[in-house]
């Protein structure tokens, strides 16, 4: 068995991992106390371990953490419809909250709590036969998630540095801001994502507003529906790892795939069928309106556009009863080759594909598209830009530097983020001559001669 572990921190990140749980609970055929319900089928049930613990009396609990620096979060959780779902010990709260600040969950508050989370950690890892790896659900804007959230993040690399570790990351935006200070915070977050995990998912509020608002046809959407959404896409995401499929797909797999530069792990991903429920009898269900529905911007839960940059490998994940592989081949191949200029050249069969015979609980077929397209260097450039405007100033620098912070931070965390901009601009900007020439200029610098030469070249290489 494949396990994962999910560490929900902070506000956002436990209500968005809320709205998981139930999603997934439906699916595997769980009841909201963790109970299989009578006509769960055997490959709704088949790979519960994965995100779930048997406990007893065929109770399945989930393998996970609920942080938070204040209790109200998990009483909130203690108090739904899913307070008996989770085991006691996984709820873990401080007393005074991070105040939306980057330094109170990173170096003060979380610091505090650190140690308890890590032994909660052990916990959850000891009782896994064959452990994946971890997947963190926060958010950048605040201080919990993206100070203790990203604490936790290299903790984990510390003491597990060989499991996966992949983040489903809420970036702030200008349209949906919470606090002043959130350009801040999502900047000193950005850096330990840069160096510590190993897939990054981005979300981002402005995205699913328009989602709702121009797709969905609903003007002012709650939170809760705006979890939910985030909710479908990241149970699509990890639904080769959650059902047996014809073909499967594992957290490593999906990083070897779509990672082709270490630093470069942020993915954009994009969900279909979003449908206003109005016009749900009028629209065609078939996989090639659902590939189409994929590339379109109006689908992506990041406010870029994937047409402004390149994509350098992408993913597209379907799941329906009887799926038909070669057709779900035929629709990715045309949709890439309609849109060949948005695809590197130089990396060859960049589109991967998993397929999942077990449906979504709101439509008979759906897919998920994970991308890792160079557009995403946009959302960084705009959380620079307002990061720049008021570092220039030192505003509400006090807050930070009170917690034991130093400047030098902040100018470190702004370069790491500007170098990671540059780099994704690189390769956007690279050809498959520009390849060939560094391979040419290698060789000929090496002084290598003739066929003899050219063995010897590769073999070294």
């Amino acid at each position: 068995m494949r396990e994962l572990i999910t560490l929900q921190v902070g506000q956002a990140g436990n209500q968005v991992a809320t709205a998981f749980w139930e999603n997934i609970l439906l699916e595997h055929g769980l009841d909201y106390d963790g109970h299989i319900v009578d006509g769960a089928s055997s490959v709704q049930t088949a790979r519960l371990d994965v995100f779930f613990s048997e406990a007893a009396e065929q109770k399945y609990v989930p393998r996970g953490i609920q942080v938070d620096l204040e209790p109200s979060t998990g009483d909130a959780i203690r108090a739904s419809k899913l307070g008996h779902l989770y085991r006691p010990s996984g709820f873990i709260a401080g007393t005074s909250g991070a105040g939306n600040n980057w330094a109170k969950g990173y170096y003060t508050e979380g610091a505090e709590l650190i140690d308890q989370i890590m032994e909660q950690t052990r916990h959850e890892t000891e009782a896994c036969d064959n452990l994946q790896g971890f997947q963190l659900v926060h958010s950048l804007g605040g201080g919990t998630g993206s100070g203790l959230g990203t604490l936790l993040l290299s903790k984990i690399r510390e003491e597990y540095p060989d499991r996966m570790l992949a983040t489903f990351s809420i970036l702030p935006s200008p349209k949906v801001s919470e606090t002043v200070v959130e350009p801040y915070n999502a900047t000193l977050a950005l850096t330990q994502l840069i160096e510590h995990a190993d897939l990054v998912f981005n979300f981002d509020n402005e995205a699913l507003y328009n989602i709702f608002n121009k797709t969905l046809k609903k003007s002012s959407p709650s939170y809760q529906e705006l979890n939910g959404l985030i909710a479908k896409v990241m149970s699509g995401i990890t639904t080769p790892l959650r059902f047996p499929g014809q073909l499967n797909s594992d957290l490593r797999k999906l990083a070897t795939n779509l990672i082709p530069f270490p630093r470069l792990h942020f993915l954009t991903s994009s969900y279909a069928p979003l449908t206003a429920p109005s016009a749900k009898e009028y629209a065609r269900l078939s996989i090639t309106d659902l590939t189409q529905q994929l590339f379109d911007p109006a689908n992506q839960m990041a406010a870029t556009d994937m047409r402004s940059g390149r994509f350098l490998t992408a993913a597209a994940l379907f799941r329906g009863k009887d799926l038909s592989s070669r057709a779900v081949e035929d629709a990715m191949l045309t949709m890439q080759s309609k849109n060949a200029d948005y695809f590197v050249e130089w990396i060859p069969s960049a589109v991967q594909t998993a397929l999942t015979s077990v449906p979504p609980v709101d439509s008979p077929i759906a897919a998920t598209f994970v991308a890792n397209n160079t557009c995403v260097q946009d959302l960084f450039r705009r959380t620079h830009s307002q990061f720049a405007a008021l570092f220039k100033r030192r505003a509400f620098m006090h807050w930070y530097t009170g917690e034991g912070m130093d400047e030098m931070e902040f100018t470190e965390a702004e370069s790491n983020m500007v170098d990671l901009v540059s780099e994704y601009q690189q390769y956007q900007e690279a050809t498959a001559e520009d390849a060939y020439e560094e391979e040419e200029g290698a060789y000929e610098e090496g002084g290598y001669e003739g066929e003899e030469g050219a063995a010897e070249y590769a073999e070294e290489q």
